[in-house]
């Protein structure tokens, strides 16, 4: 194996484990949810983190980012939290002069 010895361990129960990989049997998953739930798989299977990034596409720092997030959270460190990404800037619409 490569990569640097991380000390993140996902230590999956049986139920989780089940729950990740039927998400990804499902054709209505997301494919952000599924890559997360394939990251933690890897990760709980002991692969490196850099290894799991390149195996789901990612970069090593939101699989590191998303396995914290499980550990602290368990299930719903797999949700996407809001306020991701650069604020909308609307600018207001000029009113149609119709005649």
């Amino acid at each position: 194996m490569r990569g640097r010895k991380t000390s993140l361990r996902v230590v999956l129960t049986t139920l989780e484990r089940a729950e990740l990989e039927q998400r990804l049997r499902f054709m209505s998953t997301s494919l952000g949810l599924a890559r997360r739930c394939r990251a933690i798989l890897g990760v709980a299977d002991g692969l490196p983190l850099v290894e799991v990034a390149r195996l789901v596409d990612l970069t090593e720092k939101p699989v590191r980012t998303r396995v914290q997030r499980v550990l602290q959270d368990r299930w719903a460190g797999l949700r996407e939290r809001p306020g991701g990404g650069r604020t909308p800037v609307v600018t207001p619409r000029a009113p149609q002069g119709g005649g």
